[in-house]
């Protein structure tokens, strides 16, 4: 089967956040099917552009018809990389390889992802790559499917395009004169796009993909409420027959403590009693807290951001320090009045809390290895990587039962037992603390069964073998249809 993946993001070439990894990971495990033949299509951004470590060679160029504007557009194809994923770049200056800094936040991202859209459609055509199916991911590439049905399906008429939501909070909004102006396409497609009197591109990709996938089958669920579709929810329940929820992996070959290279120490599902210990040990050091055996180290890597729960961790933190024997470390960056909380807080209580406000994926790896418990309490979480990273290097979750995080953490009882993690219903601080003392009561009171319970999380399959497969069953499903 041959596949096209068009993203504005992926590791290694360009990341922000979850998507980035998904795009790492999901290509590949595709490409290991037999038969298939895969493509990923991303931005030339300058960061990518000045990056030596990617070599590339120029197979094609044209221009974009975008309203009035004619837009250049050069395909780069990466030419060293070896695990069967053929990666494209698409060059254009004025858009993304003259840009400094992250790859959204532009005051033209509406325009500048239109474009892009439409130039990966233009791209597979000029590099005589028709797909039979084509995956786009978040709103930047939601205007494929609509371009691709009133566009360009004399080029593709064979083609099935699934649309995937990675986040339905951020849509791709533009003023009612987008259409127009930008967009250029037959009136008849006004009303798919249209939403309270402006163009909203994700509500045009919902109508126009043959099938809407998003990343956990319980965050497909959510979706058709109103509380977490985000003005969304009678669109998605209007094509509620076309959506399905299949849940991300991880990449196991990257976090993997027993070959991860930022770790001091190496082991697993077998090994972990002593290698923890050195990895804690030694993170402990790191960070400048007491080197102590005995604390529970809690750990948190994460965007310092509202709907990550940081709300609920800001209510309980004191109390839970003075109640508690425990230490608790805090990775991230984000909005400023989180970050000076946890500086306050590790100023307050330096023997007990460490917060690195910063960005540091090699000092993550030391904190999910080193930590005992994770704290992950998301007011949503579509589907969320870190709890399973987590449970990877045999650190347990606490988390609140949203999303992804309710499909992957089924809760333990008291005694450690039946799931994979502590978990709290409701989204309140209350609840939120008692999960974490009944994981720190079985930490600190029934140590067999805590280390029981880390063994279980090691040994569970993470990998994306299983996503991919559900994935090539929803692409024939596509083709059948």
């Amino acid at each position: 089967m041959k596949i096209a993946i068009l993203a504005s993001e992926g590791a290694p070439y360009i990341k922000s956040g979850g998507l980035g990894d998904v795009m790492e990971a999901l290509p590949a495990a595709l490409s290991r099917i037999e038969g298939n033949e895969v493509a990923l299509i991303l931005p030339y951004y300058k960061k990518i552009l000045d990056n030596p470590a990617f070599e590339t060679e120029l197979v094609a160029q044209f221009h974009v018809a975008l309203g009035w504007r004619q837009q250049y557009t050069g395909v780069h194809k990466l030419k060293n990389r070896t695990d069967g994923v053929q990666v494209y770049f698409l060059d254009n200056l004025y858009y993304f390889g003259g840009r400094e800094g992250a790859p959204y936040g532009h005051g033209d991202d509406g325009e500048r992802y239109a474009y892009f859209a439409k130039a990966c459609l233009d791209a597979l055509v000029s590099i005589d790559f028709i797909p039979d199916v084509i995956q786009c991911n978040d709103w930047q590439t939601a205007l494929v499917p609509v371009f691709l049905k009133s566009q360009y399906y004399p080029f593709f008429p064979n083609t099935r395009c699934m649309f995937t939501i990675h986040n339905i909070e951020y849509q791709g909004w533009a003023d009612s004169d987008f259409f127009d102006d930008v967009l250029g396409l037959p009136w008849t497609y006004r009303e798919r796009l249209d939403m309270d009197g402006a163009v909203n591109m994700m509500k045009g990709a919902i109508e126009c993909a043959d099938l809407v996938t998003t990343v956990s089958e319980s965050y497909a669920k959510e979706l058709m409420l109103p509380y977490y579709a985000h003005g969304l929810s009678s669109v998605l329940a209007g094509n509620a027959g076309k959506l399905t929820g299949i849940t991300n992996g991880i990449d196991v070959n990257t976090f993997n403590p027993e070959t991860d290279a930022a770790l001091p120490a190496h082991y697993n599902a077998e090994t972990f009693t002593e290698g923890k210990a050195a990895c804690k040990a030694a993170l402990q050091k790191e960070v400048g807290l007491p080197v102590r055996a005995d604390a529970p180290l809690m750990v948190m890597v994460t965007r310092l951001a509202g709907h990550k729960g940081l709300d609920l961790l800001c209510h309980i933190a004191r109390r839970l320090l003075w109640e508690e024997d425990c230490q608790l470390l805090i990775l991230g960056t984000g909005e400023s009045h989180y970050e000076n909380f946890f500086r306050s807080l590790q100023q307050e209580f330096p023997q007990k809390v460490a917060a690195k406000i910063t960005f540091d994926l090699k000092l993550a790896s030391r904190i999910y290895a080193g930590g005992d418990i994770y704290l992950m309490p998301s007011k949503s979480e579509p589907c969320g990587l870190s709890q399973m990273n987590a449970m990877r290097y045999g650190t347990v979750p606490v988390v609140h039962a949203t999303g992804g995080l309710r499909d992957t953490v089924p809760p333990v009882d008291e005694d450690g037992q039946g799931g994979l993690g502590f978990t709290f219903q409701s989204y309140n601080a209350d609840d939120f603390l008692g999960a974490l003392k009944r994981c720190l009561n079985l930490y600190n009171n029934k140590k067999d069964s805590f280390r029981t319970l880390q063994k279980i999380d090691m040994q569970q399959d993470f990998s994306w073998d299983k996503p991919a497969a559900r994935y090539m069953a929803l692409f024939q499903k596509m083709l059948k249809g």
